[in-house]
């Protein structure tokens, strides 16, 4: 939501602004939108390889998702967890696998169940966090090249455009709007970079963090319980991840920090 809004906002400004010192129409150049744009996706699919543009298509519609910083629902699951471990074994949370939503927390669960030692769990789940990490990086770096390629591609309709237009200075009635179209393809490069690829990289980015705390904190949960510690401990040590994750800004401080009531 913050996304689609901050976009909107900040489109808006830019038409208010024209609006205020001119209007729309003379901001609008098909040559100039074909070279800024068509050159930029042409570029930016030139960089990368299929599965890594498909995997950037798809990381669009996460992005324009709310995010979900509700990490105290994870700890009160895993909570839940280790209170049945502690009273009914580890076995016992075999039944619970079926309900659970999340995959990463259902693997790190089934490793527990079938008897993995802690070394062998923390291996297997912090490579898949490691590889979530590389994905979500390779889905960054498609727009992070967008944003580069937008500008270079309105600097070079720019270019063009000025030397059209010195090849016809004996027309000089039609050299303020010669000029005038020759700017506008630096124009519209800025606008992409700026409204669009370089905040959804930054969006990815920070939906990116929470989900790596999520992760962080089910491997944490999961080898506490898997070494019989007390819930009450385990609660304790999770809840330094909420904590962190609020020094940093990415997420509400939890009540008990900032004085409400829960």
């Amino acid at each position: 939501m913050n996304l689609i809004i901050g976009i909107i906002l900040a489109a808006t400004s830019v038409v208010v602004t024209i609006l205020m010192s001119g209007d729309l129409k003379s901001f609008w150049s098909l040559s100039s939108a074909f070279i800024v744009l068509g050159g930029t996706i042409f570029s930016t699919v030139a960089s990368f390889s299929f599965p890594q543009l498909k995997s950037a298509v798809k990381a669009i519609g996460i992005a324009f998702r709310k995010e979900d910083d509700n990490l105290r629902e994870d700890i009160d699951v895993i909570i839940n967890l280790a209170n049945i471990a502690r009273r009914d074994g580890l076995l016992a949370l075999e039944e619970l696998m079926d309900e659970m939503k999340d995959p990463f927390m259902k693997k790190a669960i089934m490793l527990v169940v079938d008897g993995s030692d802690p070394e062998m769990i923390e291996s297997v789940l912090d490579t898949e966090l490691q590889a979530t990490k590389a994905r979500h990086a390779d889905n960054r770096a498609v727009f992070d090249a967008a944003a580069a390629y937008a500008p270079s591609y309105g600097m070079a309709g720019t270019i063009i455009g000025l030397i059209c237009m010195l090849r016809n200075l004996s027309d000089m009635a039609s050299l303020g709007p010669s000029m005038a179209v020759a700017l506008i393809t630096t124009f519209y490069g800025s606008i992409l970079a700026n409204i669009v690829f370089s905040p959804m990289s930054k969006r990815l980015k920070t939906l990116g963090a929470l989900e790596y705390t999520r992760k962080e904190m089910v491997i944490e949960g999961v080898l506490a319980i898997e070494n019989g510690e007390n819930p009450r401990i385990i609660k304790e040590k999770l809840e330094s991840f909420l904590s962190r994750m609020a020094l940093e800004g990415k997420i509400k401080a939890p009540a008990a920090e900032t004085g409400e009531k829960s």
